[in-house]
């Protein structure tokens, strides 16, 4: 069924690649997509330039604070995030749109964008990919004694309130449905689609590539955690892990990562003597198919905390390029769940060091069952990565009138 054309704008405040490619996808289907992100947070991204095969329909441009984001400084974040939001508001009054399409950022931001979307007479799609509030309420009462409890209220009741007033949410879990509802979100706005990686950028690779040839790893069994390290996740596993191989030359563990977590492992490589621990700096998004192909074992960490709603898309991702996984997460977490019940690896639990290292000997000792994780990994990521069926969910919400 021929759909009629809209006028959307999309953001992702991180640049993830999977939503950039559904922006893709909606503009070859004839509507006129514009995609915005933020660049001035400090994560990879996906393909967030313009390709010769895109079409006219599609654009693609930061929004920038002209500064690096403070992630660890709360006051100073918050001011950032509202300049964010104004600039985001600027930026959807410019393109005029029928439709915005909006995740991935605080509750300021998304606010922001709902207000401007409004003002524009444009319908408002929440894409969840995170609880807020939920969050600060676990992390702001202890870094901010006086203050934290206050600002996590106030974050915690201006994200429901926006999700309240979008024409519909996209959520990423089922297990958002009940805090939804909670909230007082109407049911029938809500749907459920879980994230995903981009197929056919992110393939499978031969162990041996240019990039693992460059590294030097392409003879040697490798540990991979690549992506974001911040207060989620816990470095020291990593080191931990580093350690054990010791005096091993025929294994490493390689981390692409930058922020505080890097800076832990490099303050800990040397304190340590961890050679095996190869520390690099984030990795070009034309380089991930060949970084990821490197890895024997690919490793995502959360901390319990991060509890449910917390998905890392570097495990969708893993999935893609058809790697095994090695995961220190809640059980509880949808990404535990699916590596778990697709058989794709070893799931522990987050404070385990003792349980993740005997995971990854295991997992190193065993070259069929990785070959097994690995065609269970992208089997299913080639069964729910579809970028044509997911575009069809997205387009039928995009036409309905809830």
């Amino acid at each position: 069924m021929t759909r009629p054309a809209l006028k959307i704008v999309v953001h992702d405040y991180s640049g993830h690649p999977f939503q950039v490619e559904l922006s893709r996808e909606l503009a070859r289907r004839g509507h006129r997509v514009h995609h915005c992100y933020s660049d001035s947070i400090q994560t990879p991204q996906g393909g967030l330039v313009r390709r010769k095969d895109d079409p006219d329909s599609f654009s693609v441009a930061p929004i920038s604070l002209g500064q690096p984001v403070a992630k660890y400084s709360y006051v100073e974040r918050w001011r950032q995030e509202r300049r964010y939001g104004a600039l985001l508001a600027d930026r959807i009054a410019e393109h005029a749109p029928d439709m915005v399409l909006c995740g991935n950022g605080a509750p300021d931001i998304q606010m922001a964008a709902l207000k401007a979307a409004r003002r524009n007479r444009a319908r408002f799609i929440f894409w969840l990919q995170d609880l807020y509030g939920e969050a600060a309420k676990r992390i702001l009462p202890e870094r901010m004694p006086r203050l934290g409890r206050v600002a996590a209220h106030l974050l915690s009741a201006k994200e429901a309130r926006c999700l309240r007033q979008s024409d519909a949410v996209v959520a990423i879990s089922d297990d958002f449905l009940p805090v939804l509802r909670q909230m007082g979100v109407k049911q029938d706005r809500c749907i459920v689609v879980e994230n995903w990686a981009p197929l056919n950028e992110i393939a499978p690779r031969s162990k041996r590539n240019v990039w693992s040839l460059e590294q030097g790893c392409a003879e040697e069994f490798c540990f991979l955690y690549a992506g974001t390290l911040g207060l989620k996740h816990n470095p020291e596993l990593l080191a931990a892990l580093a350690e054990t191989l010791a005096g091993d030359s025929a294994a490493r563990v390689i981390v692409a990562s930058q922020g505080l977590g890097a800076e832990y492992l490099a303050e800990q490589k040397k304190i340590r003597r961890l050679d095996r621990l190869t520390l690099l700096p984030f990795q070009p998004y034309s380089a991930l198919p060949d970084m990821l192909g490197a890895a024997d074992v690919a490793i995502a960490l959360l901390e319990p905390e991060a509890g449910v709603f917390s998905v890392p898309s570097k495990v969708l991702s893993y999935f893609s390029a058809g790697r095994p996984l090695l995961a220190a997460m809640p059980r509880q977490n949808l990404a535990a769940r699916l590596i778990e019940r697709e058989t794709a690896g070893l799931v522990v639990d987050p404070p385990d060091t003792a349980g993740f290292i005997a995971a990854a000997s295991a997992l190193r000792q065993d070259p069929a069952r990785l070959a097994a994780m690995a065609a269970h990994t992208r089997a299913y990521a080639e069964q729910a990565f579809a970028i044509g069926s997911i575009a069809d969910r997205f387009e039928a919400l995009m036409a309905s009138r809830n």
